[in-house]
């Protein structure tokens, strides 16, 4: 008996590497549905919103390498593509089935017809819909090469009536090529780099994603020219751990430290780097950037030296060009502030907070020093993106997650999902804000049903607590952030996993570790201070200045108590930042 379109998809799927797909079944899908169940050896995952399904597949991508989702007819691929949006953002590879109507009906404005050509352009590197079965295992086949060697989105358009085709055996290659080239600039830029670097006596290294296979590399970099190393948050996890160059985080998130020795630096190395943004970037120095991609080059910087390499590549080939710096007194005062900027850090750990006003910095240092070291960490978009920048350490062994990129809502839980499922061995803990968690609430029966022993801790400050801050270092009374939030470890309880209510800072340590002991999972509902905001290293003037109108109209408005709660909780930051 011959095979139908939908189960040499599959076939397909599995000979790439792809485990799973996360999906909601239904019309257009049940084809490939069916052919996933009767092959056996790849998994559905029946999540409850597509969107889950999506952030989940760029997690698993984020971590193995790739990753699949689906979506039905219209309704159902459309909620993919917030998820999409992010994963294309972070470059991750995954590959989204989007399932439609039946080819005969295409422009006839039919039930649940969308244009998924124009819909999903703008968030994949591949997108396109097979008509004819001819068609599907060459464009699948394309479709998944874009995906892992772009390392991006690839969409593939499945019409229902499609997949119930006899499969048609392609003429071309089937399988998937993975090759690893070795990327580097010529020797004649390398020449030039190097005398710049023997030149100039203040060099920083700043690190990105880009970098995290080349840790090695760039602490031997950075010892050879006595270099403070800072990073992104999203190469904090490979660059940090061991490292004794390290000096933090710059931008919104990071520390004083980073964004001092970037600016005391008379050259910066940017290194697979496209952050930060050009207001944290000094515009008086000379900057080099290195990056895979080209097309990067300078666009958050004006450059001394633009090169295209592998940060691991490149920095191998540059070495032997380098002489060895003597001179370590830039060195030796930025690593100077940074342990200064720690203990200042430990202020607010020490400073638990009150009943129901737990500080969320407490929160997150005792998370850390609990977690295993092999944890994987998702963290939603907002405050908890900052207690994650600046509390959880990098180990060489932990992962963390999150829509850096895209700045998504409601991402931690879903990328929660993906890990756990990707590798249950390993500790997977999600960092909830209550904003986030609220808007895929019902995924959390997704995490009952496959009985992921996921630790969701909930940040609940009863506010969108980034959004206020926004609004009030704009000079604007904070509206309309306030949450009423339902009692959300009951909700889990509902769902059919222990919750808990924190709301004591005393009892904060005991029910973490308990938390992290349980076989299941748990949702820990813990009770933080509304009023902890996150100054960035860089304070303004127009922010110092937005502050103060925003709580004078607060004032104004009959506020008192919340301009006084927020001026004691974050009083500290002066000692912080100056």
């Amino acid at each position: 008996m011959s095979k139908n379109v939908a189960e040499q998809l599959v076939e397909m799927l599995i000979e790439v590497g792809v485990k799973r797909i996360y999906a909601v079944t239904g019309d257009s899908l049940n084809y490939f549905n069916d052919a996933v169940r009767r092959n056996g050896k790849i998994k559905w995952i029946h999540v409850r919103n597509e969107e889950a399904g999506a952030f989940a597949a760029a997690a698993e991508a984020e971590l193995d390498g790739i990753a699949c989702c689906a979506g039905s007819c219209g309704p159902g691929h459309v909620h993919l593509i917030n998820g999409l949006y992010d994963a294309h953002r972070s470059h991750v590879p995954v590959i989204a089935i989007a399932s439609t109507i039946p080819t005969g009906e295409f422009g006839t404005d039919f039930f649940q017809e969308t244009n998924t050509i124009k819909l999903f352009d703008d968030c994949s590197y591949y997108n396109q819909v097979a008509t004819t079965a001819e068609q599907v295992p060459r464009m699948f086949q394309t479709a998944v090469q874009h995906a892992v060697h772009k390392k991006g989105v690839a969409v593939f358009g499945l019409p229902g009536d499609v997949a119930q085709l006899d499969a048609v055996e392609s003429v071309t290659s089937m399988q998937l090529f993975r090759n690893k080239p070795v990327i580097r600039p010529s020797d004649a830029e390398l020449n030039e780099l190097s005398a710049l670097l023997n030149t100039e006596k203040k060099i920083m290294l700043y690190c990105g994603i880009g970098a995290a296979h080349a840790h090695d590399e760039v602490v031997e970099l950075a010892a050879k020219l006595n270099a403070p190393i800072g990073f992104s948050f999203r190469g904090k996890m490979s660059i940090q751990y061991n490292n004794p160059f390290e000096v933090g985080m710059t931008g919104l998130l990071g520390q004083p430290s980073g964004y001092h020795a970037m600016h005391e630096a008379d050259l910066i190395v940017l290194l697979g780097t496209d952050f930060p943004y050009v207001n944290f970037m000094p515009d008086k120095n000379k900057i080099v950037q290195i990056d895979e991609n080209p097309e990067r080059l300078g666009r958050r910087a004006k450059l001394a030296m633009g090169l295209c390499g592998d940060v691991a590549d490149s920095i191998k080939v540059l070495l032997p060009l380098l002489d060895q710096k003597t001179d370590d007194r830039f060195l030796k005062s930025q690593l100077e502030f940074y342990k200064k900027v720690k203990e200042n850090q430990q202020v607010y750990v020490k400073d638990q907070g009150t009943e129901y006003n737990i500080q969320p910095e407490f929160v997150a240092e005792t998370i850390n020093r609990l977690a295993k070291q092999d944890a994987i960490f998702t963290v939603d978009t907002g405050m908890c993106c900052v207690w994650g920048a600046r509390f959880i350490d990098g180990t060489g062994e932990r992962k963390m997650l999150g829509s850096f990129n895209h700045g998504s809502m409601a991402n931690a839980m879903p990328m929660a999902i993906g890990a756990s499922l990707a590798h249950p061995q390993r500790q997977v803990i999600a960092l909830c804000g209550d904003g986030g968690l609220s808007m895929l609430l019902g995924d959390l029966a997704t995490i009952k049903q496959y009985n992921l022993p996921i630790k969701l801790i909930l940040f609940n400050n009863r506010a969108l607590g980034m959004v206020k801050l926004e609004m009030e270092v704009d000079g604007l009374p904070d509206n309309e952030t306030d949450m009423v939030n339902p009692d959300f470890a009951l909700v889990a309880q509902a769902m059919g996993f222990k919750g808990l209510t924190v709301s004591k800072p005393e009892d904060v340590e005991t029910a973490i570790a308990q938390a992290f002991a349980e076989n299941g999972p748990v949702l820990l509902n813990i009770m933080t201070n509304p009023n902890a905001l996150a100054m960035p290293p860089k304070i303004e003037w127009a922010q110092v200045k937005g502050m103060a109108e925003s709580m004078t109209k607060l004032m104004l408005g009959g506020k008192m108590t919340e301009v006084f709660d927020t001026i004691k909780s974050n009083y500290k930051h002066l000692g912080e930042v100056l």
